[in-house]
């Protein structure tokens, strides 16, 4: 049995539900409407906790210099092979999203799919915004999507944990985390269970499961995280890849938008 982690092909089915090109369009119209106007278009681009890059490797695709960070040795090797097959230039790093140090810095970085839920704690999350805002370019922009807290604390979460995806002759059950997967009220840490039920072609099913440490963050203590940080200041919010308000009951994530603080 291994990880949902150890197998970045299983996780990157499991999110292909996902509209990866629609939403990079999203970014970017954000980054036209938020940068200062001097900042120029969008030219380099980092994701951070990237998994197998799919964000990354669709900017790279558009001729953006990109660059992806993971820190999963499994999950690195992956996107440097996508990228390689798909014939687009994509750097790859391995390393910490809260001590990372590339010595140069990005029009826009980007941390997606709730990838702050493996911050841990506060010191985690200040110290990731702290090397966020390190690597932000003159007018950069730091987007984070997060899950809505709707998804823990609302009696309706706004996203399911169990679907369906189809890619090629691949298709799969996913159900990440069960309804007795119960958030701890003092650590906001619930251990996940995921299982994917996989069939490919004429072959046998396969079967990956795993346990994953989950930490919720409110609105709240992002924003405390911030303020702690002082890195970094809140330029809007969104609910969905689109106009919906974070407050709208339509919304389903929770992005942020931020630009370095003006006193750094």
């Amino acid at each position: 049995m291994t990880g949902i982690y150890d197998d970045p092909w299983a996780y990157e089915l499991a999110c292909s539900f996902r509209d990866v090109p629609a939403e990079v369009d999203v970014l970017l119209g954000w980054c036209a409407r938020h940068r200062t106007g001097a900042a120029g278009p969008v030219g380099r681009v980092l994701e951070l906790a990237a998994g197998p890059a799919e964000h990354a490797r669709e900017f790279a695709r558009r001729g953006v210099a990109a660059t992806a960070l993971d820190l999963h040795p499994a999950m690195c090797a992956y996107a440097a092979e996508r990228a390689k097959a798909e014939g687009v230039e994509l750097e790859v790093v391995q390393d910490d999203m809260t001590a990372f140090d590339l010595g140069r810095t990005f029009d826009l970085v980007v941390t997606m799919l709730d990838s702050t839920s493996h911050l841990m704690d506060l010191d985690a999350f200040t110290a990731h915004l702290d090397r966020a805002a390190a690597h932000l370019a003159g007018g950069g922009l730091y987007i984070v999507e997060m899950s809505h807290p709707a998804d823990r604390l609302g009696d309706e979460p706004s996203t399911s944990t169990g679907w369906t995806v189809e890619r090629g002759e691949a298709r799969a059950t996913v159900r990440w985390g069960e309804p007795t997967d119960r958030l701890d009220p003092v650590t906001q840490i619930s251990d996940d269970r995921v299982t994917m039920t996989i069939a490919e072609g004429g072959g046998p099913v396969r079967v990956v499961q795993d346990v994953v440490p989950y930490r919720f963050w409110s609105a709240t203590e992002l924003d405390a995280a911030v303020r702690l940080s002082g890195a970094l200041e809140p330029v809007a919010r969104y609910g969905d890849f689109g106009e919906v308000a974070v407050t709208d009951p339509d919304a389903w994530r929770m992005i942020s938008v931020f630009r370095a603080a003006r006193t750094r």
